[in-house]
């Protein structure tokens, strides 16, 4: 998995690193300038002129730019290209004094507008700024000298104004400025895009790195960048895939920049972009050695969002499947199902029977269920301490009193609420999470879900387009279904219960339920992709063996 940092874990890496005396905080700075025009040329190539072109700059790690020949880059009419870097007043901003100095070597007109006091710049900034001013001039960023995108074209325009450390909502000139940007591009965006580039460094101006949230003064303003393209350096950050950063960080590009990985500090949040070994590759075992699953259904015409649930789990490799249904349903089950084993589970009396069979290893209850059945068989399930998801009906049974259920939960439990069950269930929390921050870091759904899990002792799997999964201990990853890994197909009914069926079979094939969660998780986005357009949640089951195929699971 890779790691997805805050801004305080990012500083502690680069400090680490330069007071190991391995780099220098202007080789940092260096290689992030050069990182940015790397990732300019190789997501535009049509800006580098065959003249100017210079051989290592589009490579990573490739040196330093030297200065261009006499021919200088062009667009189609044949003016120079021209581009406007935006820096301010800390290290976001040195960064940007840098870019501005590589494409003036490359023969680019460039316009260079500081927020700030230069007098008040970092140590490593004020070098970039003084080198910069050795090539061209610096304009104070105010409403009086910045002119309107639309007024000049430009190729490029670069945000390098707070980057990570941005702490409170931007106000007073840039607060104007972005807002004037955003009204001025609106009625012409489709048209300016395919002429002019927007780059953010770090992250765009506004989006806290930390949550992914605009730092706003106000709800609905405008006082944010959007960026065609986002370079970010060593790892991604939290900002970048969860909430609303995937919408303003356009494509984004990470940037090696020489940092050394042993300098992570705990507590780190993981990336699930892989997914653990789920092949059954001993010959040898048998049905029950790869667990039983237990899913409870609801009743007459409530049992599909269960039998959903139970073919996840059976094509996710649990060895068994049984759908316990009350017997109004018992008939409409057996006329539906094949490989899924049928099993008479009227009321808690039954069901403890049931369990008796400590062969059944793990249990899902919620999908379809209904509120009442839920309310009296989720206790008897907790009871019994086998791994268990809590999905849908058996969360919203105890919107009332969440109290009561923590107290039954126990480590093997895996919750799996959307946005509104969670704030059913975690209603403080909920309320702290959709509050509009001003300052930052602002609390995300990182938090949000890390609160959740100690609060429930257990796994909580918080749903989304940026799934995050937690456990009691701070443990986080986040499954993220966005840039080119989203699949908006599984905006569906009932692909959540195929998920909630993910997980039970492979805590049934006894999976840890944190690996169990973010494995599921990373599958369910996988066989979104590989259907497509589409997709209704029945398709789900049915590609997972092509997806595991294409991982050559054995």
């Amino acid at each position: 998995m890779s790691e997805l940092l805050t801004a305080a874990q990012m500083r502690a890496i680069e400090q680490a690193a330069i007071e190991s005396g391995e780099v220098t905080g202007l080789e940092l700075m260096e290689r992030a300038g050069t990182g940015v025009v790397e990732a300019i040329f190789e997501e535009w190539p049509e800006l580098v002129s065959e003249a100017s072109a210079e051989p290592g700059l589009a490579r990573e790690g490739g040196s330093a730019p030297r200065p261009a020949g006499p021919a200088s880059p062009r667009d189609i009419s044949g003016k120079r290209k021209r581009a406007v870097v935006l820096c301010g007043p800390g290290n976001n901003g040195g960064d940007g004094f840098v870019v501005a100095r590589l494409l003036k070597g490359r023969g680019w007109d460039v316009e260079v507008f500081l927020y700030g006091d230069a007098e008040k710049l970092p140590p490593d900034a004020r070098v970039n700024y003084e080198r910069w001013l050795e090539l061209g001039g610096v304009q104070p960023l105010t409403k009086e000298t910045f002119e309107l995108p639309h007024a000049r074209h430009r190729a490029l325009y670069v945000d390098a104004l707070f980057g990570t450390g941005l702490a409170r909502a931007v106000e007073g000139d840039v607060a104007w400025l972005l807002s004037q940007i955003r009204l001025s591009l609106w009625p012409f965006e489709r048209s300016l895009r395919e002429t002019e580039r927007f780059v953010a460094i770090d992250v765009p101006t506004s989006l806290c790195s930390d949550s992914g949230k605009l730092l706003v003064a106000e709800k609905d303003s405008l006082a944010h960048f959007r960026a065609d393209v986002t370079v970010s350096f060593h790892s991604p950050k939290l900002g970048h895939v969860i909430e609303g950063g995937p919408d303003l960080v356009g494509k984004l590009v990470v940037k090696g920049i020489g940092l050394p990985h042993r300098y992570a500090p705990a507590k780190i949040v993981k990336l699930a972009d892989n997914v653990r070994q789920v092949g059954k590759e001993d010959w040898w075992l048998h049905k029950y050695s790869h667990g039983h699953a237990l899913i409870l259904s609801g009743g007459a015409g409530k049992t599909g969002a269960a039998r959903l649930a139970a073919r996840g789990a059976l094509r996710v490799g649990a060895g068994l499947v049984t759908l316990g249904v009350p017997p109004s349903a018992q008939q409409e089950v057996a006329c539906q199902i094949t490989a899924l084993m049928l099993q008479r589970i009227g009321d808690a009396t039954a069901l403890d029977v049931v369990l008796a069979d400590q062969r059944i290893n793990a249990l899902c209850l919620g999908p379809g269920m209904g509120l009442e059945r839920a309310r009296a068989l989720v206790p008897m399930a907790l009871g019994a301490k086998r791994a268990t998801v809590l999905d849908a009906d058996a969360l919203s049974a105890f919107a009332e009193r969440p109290e009561e259920l923590f107290e039954m939960l126990h480590e093997d439990v895996v919750l799996t609420p959307h946005g509104g069950e969670f704030a059913r269930l975690f209603p403080d929390i909920a309320e702290k999470l959709a509050a509009v921050p001003t300052k930052g870091p602002a609390y995300s759904k990182v938090d949000a879900t890390r609160e959740a899990a100690a609060r429930a002792g257990c796994v909580v799997l918080y749903k989304g387009a940026d799934t995050v999964i937690a456990d009691p201990s701070g443990r986080c990853s986040v499954n993220a279904a966005v840039y080119e890994r989203a699949a908006p197909w599984l905006a569906t009914a009932g692909s959540g219960d195929v998920l909630a069926g993910f997980i039970t079979g492979l805590l049934a094939r006894g999976f840890a339920p944190m690996a169990a969660a973010e494995t599921a998780a990373w599958l369910h986005v996988e066989c979104a992709r590989a259907f497509g357009p589409g997709l209704i949640a029945e398709d789900l089951p049915e590609v997972l063996p092509q997806v595991l195929r294409g991982l050559e699971v054995t």
